[in-house]
C-alpha cells in the first residue's frame, strides 16, 4: 500500500489542501489578479470601488443600457460578488425582454386595428 503524496496542493491525492483546491479552481485569473492587486495595495479583498463609479448593475433599469453594460463586461474579471450582481441583472433583463416579446405576440395575434 502506498502512502499518499503530501506537499502537492490540489493534486487530489491527499486530504490536506484538497478542500481548498476547489476554491482555487473556481477563481478566474481576473479574480486572482484583482485579489493580488488589492493585497499589494493594502486594501480589502472586497471590491467597493465599482459601487462608487456610477449606477451599479443591480440599480440599472432594464433596457438597452443594461444590455450594453452586460455585453461589454468581462465576466472573467469579476469578483464573486460582482458576478452575483451580473447574473441577477441578466435575469432581470431577460424577464423584461420576455415581457416585451409577450406584448408584441399579443398585439400580433390580437384583432386588427381599425
Amino acid at each position: 500500500m502506498q502512502t499518499p503524496a503530501r506537499g502537492i496542493p490540489g493534486d487530489g491525492r491527499n486530504s490536506i489542501g484538497s478542500g481548498s483546491a476547489g476554491v482555487l479552481k473556481a477563481m478566474s485569473p481576473g479574480v486572482v489578479d484583482f485579489l493580488f492587486r488589492q493585497l499589494v495595495a493594502g486594501r480589502p479583498a472586497e471590491d467597493v470601488q465599482w459601487e462608487k463609479e456610477g449606477i451599479s448593475l443591480s440599480s440599472q433599469p432594464e433596457g438597452a443600457e443594461l444590455a450594453r453594460r452586460l455585453a461589454e463586461t468581462d465576466i472573467d474579471a469579476l469578483t464573486p460578488l460582482e458576478l452575483f450582481h451580473y447574473v441577477r441583472a441578466a435575469q432581470r433583463l431577460a424577464s423584461w425582454a420576455e415581457g416585451l416579446r409577450q406584448a408584441a405576440v399579443g398585439r400580433y395575434c390580437g384583432s386588427p386595428a381599425d
